[in-house]
């Protein structure tokens, strides 16, 4: 048996010191603190997050259950409610905003020769926004409507990995489309984005930067066509056209040709109409391009469930985006051990198996390896059977 160090101590051994260091000094985290350091406080958040703790209180009540553990935890002060949530509330978010850049350009190296499921050469990602709801009366700085507050999780997930690339939390007022102003486009990488992302000027910039898109087309959109290419119906196609705009605010954001898509899924007896600059992949590449957008659906879905953002345990806005970017800093802190571990299962599966492992002096590896049925035999009953003649 393995009797080294906690499961927990061996997870953030992968956590780059350097680095960490150089974004806590950019920020003087620990200026007039040599005690209760970042570090601490991001081993503190951490260990809440990942073993699923429902508030600052119930983390520090674990942790102190365990004080003479926490040496070996990695902590090197003690943890009380107080000191936690005072770091939360002054130590610049953007320590944690830049460490989980760090993390995301070592993640990306790992991750860059992954199939997603469709093989084309062009790097595709996927965007779109979350919105956490707040109480209005706590989060003031998050207006959103009357009655509500709320801040928004702006996320581009490259589906390569599933690894968030570019995060912008913002109040529930900012409009989605807003955030591609905030975006450097990537050349040749193809952008999914919902309709709400539908301003053809800002397109149009993301088009000058020779990048693609795949959107899908309102209703309403008011085109001239310029030729219609043959599709093949039985795979869904309906047309696949190449378009110009005639609105003139539309086509004066947008002067040049489109690709218009048009797909029926069976499945969900539904019609869909894509958008797209890209006139080189065949146009089923770019529908089923399209249904590869859930996967920022189901980050998000497994973010809010698994590292604890749907309910924030600080109320200042500093506090709500220390808590949101350390759960990101988690996030590719197992994307990470996955790769480099060569772990077989799934970022769904792994975090489960170590919110429970924590205290375990388990090998990190040994953790996700499969238990063979012959490993443990069958016992042998002697108990005699009742119905036995």
């Amino acid at each position: 048996m393995y009797h080294g160090k906690y499961v927990f101590s061996q997870l953030f051994e992968f956590l780059p010191k350097y680095e960490f260091e150089k974004c806590i000094a950019r920020y003087q985290g620990n200026y007039k603190n040599k005690g209760f350091t970042c570090r601490n406080q991001f081993l503190a958040m951490s260990f809440g997050q990942l073993t699923n703790r429902e508030s600052l209180r119930d983390t520090v009540s674990c942790l102190s259950a365990h004080q003479q553990k926490l040496y070996h935890l990695g902590f090197t002060f003690e943890v009380n409610l107080s000191t936690l949530a005072l770091a939360n509330e002054n130590r610049d978010w953007r320590i944690y905003s830049d460490l989980a850049q760090v993390l995301l350009q070592r993640a990306r190296k790992l991750y860059v020769n992954d199939d997603f499921g469709l093989d084309i050469e062009h790097t595709v990602y996927a965007l779109d926004a979350t919105t956490l709801d707040l109480c209005l009366s706590v989060f003031w700085w998050a207006a959103f409507r009357k009655t509500k507050a709320a801040v928004k999780l702006h996320t581009l997930l490259d589906l390569r990995g599933n690894l968030p690339t570019f995060i912008h939390i913002s109040d529930g007022k900012m409009h989605d489309v807003k955030v591609l102003d905030e975006l450097a486009f990537e050349a040749f990488a193809i952008y999914l984005m919902d309709k709400g992302y539908l301003d053809f000027q800002r397109l149009y910039r993301l088009h000058q930067a020779n990048a693609y898109f795949v959107t899908r087309a309102k209703s309403n959109l008011s085109f001239a066509r310029l030729e219609a290419r043959k599709v093949d119906k039985k795979t869904g196609l309906r047309c696949d056209q190449t378009i110009k705009l005639k609105v003139y605010k539309s086509k004066k954001g947008y002067p040049e040709k489109l690709r218009r898509v048009k797909y029926y899924d069976k499945e969900q007896g539904k019609t869909y109409v894509f958008l797209t600059n890209n006139f080189e992949l065949s146009a089923i590449e770019i529908a089923t391009l399209y249904k590869y957008r859930w996967q920022i659906e189901l980050f998000f879905k497994w973010i809010k469930q698994h590292l604890k953002i749907k309910k924030f345990w600080g109320e200042s806005e500093n506090a709500v985006k220390t808590q949101i970017w350390i759960a990101i800093c988690n996030y590719l802190l197992v994307a990470i051990v996955k790769k480099e571990l060569n772990i077989e299962k799934s970022l769904y599966e792994i975090l489960p198996i170590i919110s429970v492992s924590m205290f375990d002096k388990s090998q990190l590896n040994q953790l996700f390896s499969e238990i063979e049925s012959n490993v443990f035999p069958e016992p042998v009953s002697k108990q005699l059977n009742l119905f036995d003649l």
